[in-house]
């Protein structure tokens, strides 16, 4: 399967479980997928994320080598949110390497506070910034001030998962 004419073929959860399982747990398939989700024209980053966030959540081991570029590459000026969110969506369950913890909760903090983001990339933000909290249990009242700030402007699965996330962290 040539996975760039895959992404392009068509945007379903039929092509996309059909690309999820042409990946697999293969390393080499899923470097390739990162590089399409990260250097790819416009369609196909945006379609690459689905299938690519799916993978991580079940093989997680797979993006070790790709979180640096996948961290950096949310500092970029007009990306779709689609590559946004999925980032964001991957990020939620994958150990953060201490050497990238800092860069991550920069980059989290800029978009969970930027109220003009859609809510699922603020949602998926938000639970990183949580997941991290664990192991920097400093930042906890930064989070939950920001937490606060925030909850009377969110929608209604903002709060919910704000006020989740505040009694997590509390």
């Amino acid at each position: 399967m040539n996975l760039r004419e895959a992404i392009l073929q068509e945007h379903s959860k039929k092509q996309t479980d059909k690309i999820i399982r042409f990946v697999g747990t293969s390393q080499v398939k899923f470097d390739k997928l990162v590089e399409l989700f990260l250097k790819g024209e416009y369609r196909v980053t945006q379609r690459a994320g689905w299938p690519l966030s799916y993978i991580v959540i079940a093989h997680p081991s797979l993006i070790k080598n790709h979180l640096r570029k996948l961290i950096s590459n949310l500092e970029k000026p007009d990306l779709h949110n689609a590559v946004i969110r999925n980032t964001f969506r991957l990020l939620q369950f994958v150990e953060i390497p201490l050497t990238l913890q800092g860069k991550t909760i920069d980059v989290c903090y800029r978009y969970f506070n930027d109220r003009k983001q859609p809510v699922a990339i603020r949602c998926f933000s938000m639970t990183v910034l949580a997941n991290l909290c664990q192991k920097h249990p400093a930042m906890k009242q930064e989070l939950k001030i920001s937490l606060e700030d925030n909850l009377p402007y969110g929608t209604a699965g903002f709060k919910v998962r704000a006020k989740r996330t505040l009694k997590e962290i509390s």
